[in-house]
């Protein structure tokens, strides 16, 4: 069994406290919450009942705040769990709200990525896209999907080049630099060359 070693009231929002469990920060409740449930420091309680109170007592809250987020802009599963996890909500809490969002069809890693493509490959190659939605938690069969819908990088990758060459000369060396450019967005080694290749350039590095 834990034990409540503390209970502060948080900077931010002071209707809202701090739980801290054996020293360390455990959750945020509500400070009617902690008073409703007689919640106080030095007091032994078992993990899964301060999951059960703030699940029951605080699982709407925690859905306002996640529809809030969304208004910004699209995220995936794990950004919004992540989000959740630094208000301070638990993982029953982060389930149930990550549950109602994917109902709402408001939460959809498989739409996120498509979307994702449609603006990033406008200037990114699929190796580094795929890096990308990878570190935002996308799975790695949802992100082979969405790339399998995506164009052919060579008139993304033309274009990111005259971009780069706008105003340099057709130096070895500047040409050498745009290839690797090239590469470090993400295209591949075709495509780098083809895009040199329709500038009439025939330079790797």
């Amino acid at each position: 069994m834990a034990e409540i070693t503390d209970i502060a009231p948080q900077v931010k929002d002071k209707e809202r406290c701090n739980i801290y469990v054996d020293g360390r920060f455990y959750c945020g409740l509500k400070l009617e919450t902690a008073i409703k449930y007689r919640l106080k420091a030095g007091q032994h309680i078992e993990l899964s009942v301060l999951d059960e109170i703030q699940l029951e007592n605080e699982k709407s809250q925690a859905l306002d705040k996640a529809m809030t987020h969304l208004t910004h802009s699209m995220k995936t599963e794990k950004e919004m769990r992540d989000f959740l996890k630094k208000k301070g909500y638990v993982e029953a809490v982060a389930d149930h709200v990550c549950g109602k969002l994917k109902e709402y069809a408001l939460l959809d890693d498989a739409e996120y990525s498509r979307r994702y493509i449609e603006s990033a490959g406008k200037t990114k190659g699929k190796r580094l896209i795929a890096f990308e939605l990878k570190k935002r938690g996308v799975s790695q069969e949802c992100i082979e999907e969405a790339l399998s819908g995506m164009p052919e990088e060579d008139g993304a990758a033309a274009a990111v080049l005259q971009k780069y060459m706008r105003g340099k000369e057709f130096t070895k060396e500047n040409l050498s630099k745009a290839f690797r450019h090239l590469m470090s967005k993400g295209f591949d080694y075709e495509a780098a060359k083809s895009a040199l290749a329709s500038l009439g350039a025939d330079e790797e590095e």
